[in-house]
């Protein structure tokens, strides 16, 4: 396959975190661009958010790289070292492995629009999220307490 069909690319809207972490991404639009172009190794996402939006929990992994570049708009990079406004044709960076939580907000007024690439290694990898009480374990659907207690499934 080469060209992909956008508007049959599959949409994901929201999060399945768990509540209250659910609650700053539930506005979140992904279109998967690498899904609807059958790729495996890594993934491809047209990311919509809306004002007051999250991109995610600020989180890092441990055996997956991710990338971020701004289309539209304007957001706001956080991370440990602090806070970054990012503009379009910007982009960051986060190895895998490296401890550094991050997320983006939309804290405008209109739209911003991203790409999102990363690699998917979901049978060793790991994500802690920064800030809340909550990991995600290789190869599990449900999200964990740090402590290993499990957080119930969500149903968005």
């Amino acid at each position: 396959m080469a060209k992909i069909d956008l508007a049959a690319a599959p949409i994901r809207t929201g999060t399945n975190y768990p509540a209250p972490h659910d609650a700053p991404c539930q506005l979140r639009v992904r279109r998967r661009l690498g899904d609807a172009g059958g790729l495996s190794q890594f993934g491809v996402n047209h990311l919509t958010l809306p004002p007051g939006a999250w991109s995610s929990q600020r989180h890092w992994h441990s055996h997956e790289d991710e990338f971020v570049w701004v289309l539209e708009g304007e957001v706001v990079l956080v991370t440990d070292a602090g806070e970054t406004t990012l503009k379009a044709g910007d982009c960051a960076a986060f190895p895998a492995g490296e401890a550094n939580g991050h997320h983006v907000v939309n804290r405008g007024a209109t739209d911003a629009r991203l790409l999102e690439i990363g690699t998917r290694d979901p049978r060793r990898d790991r994500t802690a999220y920064s800030d809340i009480d909550m990991i995600a374990e290789p190869g599990e659907e449900a999200y964990r307490h740090r402590d290993g207690a499990a957080y119930p499934l969500s149903t968005s």
